[in-house]
């Protein structure tokens, strides 16, 4: 949530800087909104003081005898106007609060113009493609000739845009997680969480989530109402929801392995081959909660955290810098990790690493006490991809492939896979 205070009094520069992502903020409607607030702000507190004054006056005239009747019909009647302001007041409150909740963060000034993914800023990019001497197959081809990699009985199950592994592959997609989990518990300093895959609406309202993407959710109706993840990002940024965090514990930095829950909603037509866009698929969330000052510092810090999986796993991949119309609602700023897949010959996203700065911390009240100052300030919090386990699994598929079907098992994994070195049909 942007910050209230910001958002009305620098209204023309929040509608300047949300314009860069393409948004338009309706400036007069929301002017309009705030002066009806500010009306019967001051009217109900008008009125309540009126009726206070006037409850002092009928008790002074029950004190001296007199006829108080003419008075409690007058005080019914403030009661009544004051009621009738205070409905007012709170109409409009939530009106702005709806209003709020749909304005997506403001862009931090680093953050390249642009208005889609083609404006996107390439800052970094580590290790050459892989030069085959045969025709590389992609991770469908690879893992169905493998007989490791079912579709059909997948689809059988649940439907389109779910996969069944067996055997071997099962085991590579767990050993990749288990990977990254070691690496950012053991060198990179983050608590390992398990967390509920099931949240409630205020949850995934915190992170951003809801109320303008219900639509990319699955929501579980029962005698209590649930929604299933999309991402660890919302369970483990909500561990600070409606806490003060003493300054000396900060920073705090989480890691979790879940499945994530996804409807793909506006996915119609792409990538319904293999497993890129799934309904389900795994992943190793990274979330920091930090002081403001060391935000972009943290973001640095994660961005790395994450690329030391590809790294380590000897996958070339390239880092961007999104431009302002394809950076996501509730960040300030992110850099996507972007994985080459040979048979598709490009780079495909692995990873997003962002700064919501305080955008989510306002909407689930989560604060840090300012040693400086004494009081409760907003956090910032930060999440990355550490990485996409599933998207990993088919960057080794194709980039470690050999000639007859075979994939050669990452050095980094062997341990992991029980000292399988290939994996063969």
């Amino acid at each position: 949530m942007i910050d209230p205070k910001l958002l009305r009094s620098s209204t023309e520069e929040v509608a300047r800087n949300l314009a860069r992502r393409g948004y338009r903020l309706d400036v007069q409607a929301l002017q309009q909104l705030e002066e009806r607030r500010r009306h019967w702000q001051i009217e109900t507190d008008r009125l309540r003081a009126a009726r206070n004054s006037h409850a002092k006056a009928v008790g002074q005239a029950r004190g001296r005898g007199q006829d108080i009747a003419p008075l409690m019909q007058a005080g019914e009647d403030l009661a009544r106007q004051l009621s009738g302001a205070d409905a007012e007041l709170s109409s409009v409150q939530l009106a702005l609060e709806r209003w709020q909740l749909d304005l997506p963060n403001l862009l931090h000034e680093s953050v390249p113009d642009g208005s889609d993914e083609s404006a996107n800023v390439e800052v970094a990019r580590h290790g050459e493609p892989r030069q085959f001497g045969f025709e590389p197959r992609d991770h469908v081809a690879l893992g169905e000739g493998l007989a490791l990699l079912d579709f059909e009985a997948a689809s059988r199950i649940s439907g389109a845009r779910f996969a069944v592994m067996r055997g071997s592959l099962a085991r590579l997609q767990r050993a990749l997680a288990q990977f990254m989990l070691e690496l950012h518990t053991r060198e990179h300093g983050y608590t390992e969480i398990y967390a509920p895959y099931l949240v409630g609406a205020h949850a995934l309202t915190g992170t951003g989530q809801l109320p303008k993407f219900e639509q990319d959710l699955f929501a579980v109706r029962g005698e209590q109402s649930f929604y299933l993840i999309p991402t660890a990002e919302v369970p483990l940024t909500n561990l600070v929801r409606e806490q003060i965090i003493e300054d000396a514990a900060l920073p705090l930095k989480f890691v979790a392995q879940t499945p994530c829950f996804r409807s793909e909603a506006g996915a119609a037509g792409r990538d319904t081959r293999g497993m890129i866009r799934q309904h389900q698929f795994e992943k190793v969330e990274l979330v920091q909660i930090v002081r403001p000052a060391d935000s972009y510092q943290a973001l640095e810090s994660l961005r790395g955290h994450a690329e030391q999986v590809l790294r380590r796993l000897e996958l070339p991949y390239r880092t961007v810098a999104l431009c302002g119309g394809d950076v996501g609602f509730a960040s300030a700023k992110t850099y996507d990790l972007e994985v080459w897949l040979p048979a598709q010959g490009k780079y495909r996203e692995i990873s997003s690493c962002s700064n919501c700065e305080a955008f989510q911390a306002r909407r689930m009240q989560a604060r840090w006490r300012n040693p400086a100052t004494g009081k409760p300030e907003p956090l910032h919090t930060l999440n990355g991809s550490g990485v996409a386990v599933g998207r990993a699994l088919i960057a080794v598929l194709e980039n470690y492939q050999n000639e007859d079907g075979s994939i050669t098992v990452p050095t980094v994994l062997v341990p992991y896979m029980g000292g399988v070195t290939r994996i063969a049909s």
